[in-house]
């Protein structure tokens, strides 16, 4: 029992050593200089192009306030770079589609944080305490037969 024990404990501290200090993420980017990612929320998908630069942000060839004009949307846009202290460093090209305006823009800000990793991985840290890096699973349920909507019935007529 007591051999058991012992190489049991001798198997803890080579497994021990042989586990190291993680290895560093290394930046992806491109021959450009470009960072790549895919963002999503409900059923947008946005493809984020980040570089350094001096804050512009494009949306499929427009401006940023042209493409949203609630400041809200504009906002959530923008948190990923204020969280990370990186505003009017880079440079977003990207192209949204699918769903509408409020999920493109989540999508748009799952892109960014995803891309502002692999350009530098460095932030990884602070963008994944407040939860940037983490897709947001909810989408519309869909419709059940014999039912009005996904979950309500038809109106009951007593006569």
């Amino acid at each position: 029992m007591a051999d058991e024990i012992k190489s049991f404990e001798d198997l803890k501290q080579a497994a021990g050593s042989i586990a190291t200090a993680p290895e560093r993420r290394e930046p992806k980017r491109d021959e450009l200089g470009r960072s790549y990612a895919t963002g999503r929320r409900k059923d947008a998908v946005a493809r984020v192009w980040v570089k350094a630069g001096s804050g512009r942000i494009t949306v499929n060839g427009r401006d940023l306030d042209a493409y949203f004009p609630r400041p809200v949307l504009r906002m959530v846009i923008n948190q990923p770079f204020v969280v990370t202290n990186t505003a009017q460093q880079f440079d977003v090209v990207c192209t949204v589609a699918g769903g509408g305006l409020s999920g493109q823009a989540g999508a748009l800000r799952h892109g960014i944080s995803r891309a502002l990793c692999d350009y530098d991985p460095e932030l990884r840290k602070a963008l994944k305490a407040v939860g940037f890096l983490t897709r947001d699973p909810r989408a519309v349920e869909r419709k059940k037969y014999g039912r009005a909507k996904a979950r309500r019935s038809f109106q009951f007529s007593k006569r």
